[in-house]
């Protein structure tokens, strides 16, 4: 536990610099939404310093099986700060984000076409919005949602390169998959492989289907209200990162079931070279 410490210290770090990450770079909270704010990044500090610091894991995934964890959450922390840079764009002279702004303007107009996960998304917003603030919210989408589709191509081209899991290493299924019971009924790697399949699918249908349930329980319970910068930073991150990082572990869920299939055919093999089973 006292060697994994440091390791947990600075990911604790990091998500606090994460969350407080666009109060940052565009300052507008008063002291109510300070005081959550910092609640906020002092509780997810905690725990995850509880979960990498502990020899038993208990929620986070492939713990020890880099670079997945390492890519979503960098990829994530990018994406905040750059939504932040095109909100601070709109008030602010900053060289920087004016550019990221005009990017990010050119990136909303190419993926607001029909059907598009991008105009799903722009159907929850009440019809009244003013269109500066719809336009800043396509923004977002489009710009997030590239991101996340980036991210997701990152991890595919690692796999092919880094073969992972690494082969050279051992994959503790405990450690990295701790909600998994390999020793529940069912062959483990027919269960992975239907989780994979499940995951895969939610990944891809998820910045469709969410708008559309949004936008239906708009109508029951009133519009829903998106006028303050930081939540709408938040909204639109989790909305294209979520998805994509389900699909993520879709996508490693079915190279783990490839690998203990691979482990179970060779040691079949080794057992009928050795004479313990019949050919």
């Amino acid at each position: 536990m006292i060697s994994k410490l440091p390791g947990a210290i600075l990911r604790a770090s990091l998500v606090v610099i994460l969350i407080t990450l666009p109060s940052l770079v565009v300052p507008q909270y008063g002291s109510d939404g300070l005081i959550v704010m910092l609640l906020v990044a002092f509780s997810a500090a905690v725990f995850v310093l509880v979960e990498y610091a502990a020899l038993s894991p208990s929620f986070v995934e492939f713990r020890s099986a880099p670079p997945l964890n390492r890519l979503r959450f960098a990829a994530f922390f990018l994406c905040v700060y750059v939504l932040s840079l095109i909100g601070l764009s709109g008030i602010s002279t900053n060289a920087m984000a004016r550019l990221v702004g005009l990017v990010a303007g050119h990136m909303g107009e190419f993926t607001d076409m029909p059907f598009s996960p991008v105009r799903n998304f722009l159907m929850v917003l009440p019809d009244d919005m003013p269109r500066q603030q719809s336009q800043l919210l396509r923004d977002f989408a489009g710009m997030a949602y590239l991101m996340s589709l980036l991210m997701v191509g990152i991890f595919l081209v690692l796999l092919q390169m880094r073969r992972w899991p690494k082969r050279r290493e051992s994959f503790n299924v405990w450690i990295n998959l701790p909600r998994f019971d390999p020793t529940a009924s069912g062959d483990v790697v027919a269960r992975l492989n239907r989780d994979s399949t499940v995951n895969v699918i939610l990944g891809f249908l998820l910045p469709f289907l969410a708008p559309v349930v949004l936008k239906f329980m708009s109508l029951l319970t009133g519009p829903i209200v998106l006028d303050e910068l930081h939540t709408m930073i938040w909204v639109v991150a989790i909305w294209a990162f979520g998805p994509a990082s389900i699909l993520m572990r879709g996508i490693a869920l079915n190279r783990v079931a490839a690998l203990i299939h691979k482990e179970r055919k060779r040691a079949y093999k080794q057992a009928v070279s050795d004479g313990m089973l019949p050919a």
